[in-house]
């Protein structure tokens, strides 16, 4: 896996960072991409140091923003650099809000900034297979009932935020499989993942007096980071695709997870963010 190139979002924190951490130390080129230029510089440095790798780099991304994901990904694709795996690992919980163009946040962070970034690297990926989409979902997928499109165009409006959450993980198991369909015979395979109940910075946003009810009994992000890894490297998944892992793993995604389902989320993601995509 010497030498081979990685973008992992979310990377200066948590699971993302883990993550990242994992693969510099085996000789990957590693980008970090987060919205935090300090913090970002900071693991960075941080990587560089526990592995001895200096071929690990910051991209400036902001997942609640569309204009900052084409940004991202043009800051990528600028110089020629193949890409072999992208780690679609950042995402939030909790959160109250709306993105810049309108989306419920959780959404919009978890899945449509994710969507959007894949397809533009999507073209990169394909030119550098045998290539790699991990996608880290939840098992919070199986308690989403479907989704309610109209919602994900207003903030969540539980104290939680944990049934909003849920969608927006249901939907990157969708994405995932209906990537994974779109993809075939490409030489591009997708995996979305569990990594477990991770105490992350993804709950920063769950209210202080609920947050400890959230996050206790978490595992660490070097344990969450563990499937993310396989999905990334592991030889016996490579002939694999559009399934869901939990501890390195196959495991059934959710009954609600249909391929219709997923054709439906795609042509709507597809709709709004097509605006970025040139």
């Amino acid at each position: 896996m010497s030498g081979r190139t990685a973008l992992v979002t979310g990377a200066n924190t948590g699971i993302g960072q883990a993550t990242a951490l994992a693969l510099a130390g085996e000789g990957w080129r590693v980008y970090v991409a987060c919205r935090s230029e300090r913090k970002g510089e900071a693991a960075v440095a941080a990587i560089k140091a526990a592995t001895g790798n200096d071929a690990v780099f910051l991209l400036l991304l902001d997942l609640a923003d569309l204009t900052s994901v084409r940004e991202c990904a043009a800051s990528f694709l600028e110089p020629y650099e193949p890409l072999h795996v992208l780690v679609n690992n950042a995402g939030i919980g909790g959160a109250h809000a709306v993105t810049r163009q309108g989306f419920e946040m959780m959404f919009g962070v978890n899945h449509l900034g994710h969507f959007l970034l894949t397809r533009l690297l999507l073209e990169r990926l394909t030119s550098s297979a045998p290539a790699r989409v991990v996608t880290v979902a939840s098992d919070a997928h199986y308690s989403a009932p479907g989704i309610d499109f109209d919602a994900l165009r207003r903030p969540a409006r539980n104290l939680t935020g944990l049934r909003e959450y849920a969608v927006s993980k249901l939907c990157n198991v969708l994405f995932s499989a209906e990537l994974a369909r779109r993809t075939e015979d490409t030489g591009v395979h997708c995996y979305a993942l569990h990594p477990g109940v991770v105490a992350s910075d993804i709950w920063r946003r769950v209210p202080w007096p609920v947050r400890p009810l959230v996050t206790r009994r978490m595992l660490s992000v070097t344990d969450g980071a563990a499937t993310s890894v396989y999905c990334a490297t592991s030889p016996s998944v490579a002939g694999e695709s559009g399934l869901f892992y939990d501890k390195c793993a196959h495991r059934a995604p959710s009954a609600v997870a249909t391929p219709a389902l997923g054709a439906e989320l795609w042509q709507r993601s597809e709709a709004w963010t097509a605006p970025y995509m040139a």
